[in-house]
């Protein structure tokens, strides 16, 4: 019987450990994913932001004002002698 009990408090051991290894790396991956998405709001605020510079809300899609933003940037960059299409 103690060896039955000694068995079962091992497993029990094993259990709670393994328990809170998921718990913590729950609890990193929740931690993680906040940090994502509080990247993704910053990310969209500045194509926002962006987007604006290049023409006011409502004048043209976000999208043609993206690629606006595009021909500008690939422009620099060929002025500097970077070919974006290699980069």
């Amino acid at each position: 019987m103690a060896r039955e009990v000694s068995t079962y408090d091992g497993r029990l051991r094993d259990l709670e450990a393994e328990a809170f290894r998921t718990g913590r790396t729950l609890a990193e991956h929740g931690e993680k994913l906040q940090q994502i998405g509080e990247q993704q709001v910053t990310a969209f605020g500045n194509i926002d932001s962006l987007a604006n510079a290049i023409g006011a809300p409502g004048d043209r899609t976000i999208t043609q004002r993206l690629d606006s933003i595009e021909r500008v940037l690939f422009a620099l960059a060929r002025a500097q002698g970077i070919d974006p299409d290699e980069a």
